[in-house]
């Protein structure tokens, strides 16, 4: 899975230089907050909550050595389908579905890779894609920093798929903090062990390419009337059916 670094600055470059409200994003903070949600309660990121869920639980993911999300599940369930939610409740939500289309990206296409090279799946593949993954992470220019705000502490208990208690919300942002201090020291002395900058760059700007297109083409269905499911929003933003999980094409 790509690191908070990754999911933080995925934030950083879709808000820049727009409006977020024309994403439909209302609280950034609470967003940005959502970006983190699918990882809090597996214990990869934050190492002591009040529970724990599996990956592919909270990712709508299949059972694999490298899980591909299900982001449009997600979407219809959580988003299409909401119940009434507050600014943040939906901002939150918002940044739940925008993780999993990342991982979906970053893992969808790494299968492609794998299988495209014959490399065999197993512990030491997945250990050294994370390690790639984390690299660049660690290359990347980070500075937002999430508020534990009333509005956000509402918002997490009230998180449809499972409620983030106020503890985790605090070790949550904790944790994302201490991964803003340091990628602020800069870059690790490492190299890719199975991929490179270029592979890494692409993917990025392929996946924020996708958030972009997604929620503008989600406001705009809304504004006319139109339910917005991801199927909806796939057909109007010309986007191919998320019919085959481990070709890009379909991500």
């Amino acid at each position: 899975m790509p690191s908070w670094n990754i999911h933080t600055a995925h934030v950083e470059r879709l808000i820049a230089g727009r409006n977020p409200k024309d994403l439909g994003i209302e609280d950034v903070n609470s967003f940005l907050f959502g970006n983190y949600v699918p990882d809090i309660y597996v214990g990869f990121m934050v190492s002591e909550t009040t529970y724990r869920i599996d990956y592919c639980m909270t990712h709508v993911a299949d059972p694999n050595v490298i899980p591909v999300p299900d982001a449009d599940k997600f979407w219809d369930v959580y988003v299409c389908r909401r119940r009434k939610l507050s600014p943040a409740g939906l901002s939150l939500v918002l940044g739940a579905w925008a993780h999993l289309v990342a991982d979906r990206f970053y893992n969808g296409r790494f299968r492609t890779f794998y299988q495209s090279h014959d490399m065999p799946q197993g512990e030491e593949l997945r250990i050294r894609k994370q390690g790639d993954f984390d690299l660049f992470g660690r290359s990347l220019d980070i500075s937002s920093r999430v508020v534990a705000t009333p509005e956000l502490l509402v918002a997490a208990r009230d998180f449809r798929p499972y409620s983030i208690l106020p503890d985790d919300v605090a070790r949550s942002i904790a944790a994302a903090d201490a991964i803003v201090r340091e990628a602020e020291k800069g870059a690790v002395g490492r190299t890719y062990q199975l991929l490179d900058e270029q592979w890494m760059n692409a993917t990025f700007d392929a996946c924020n390419e996708r958030l972009i297109t997604w929620l503008e083409t989600w406001r705009s269905l809304e504004q006319s009337g139109r339910k917005a499911s991801s199927v909806e929003v796939r057909e109007e933003a010309g986007l191919p059916p998320a019919t085959t999980p481990f070709s890009a094409a379909a991500l």
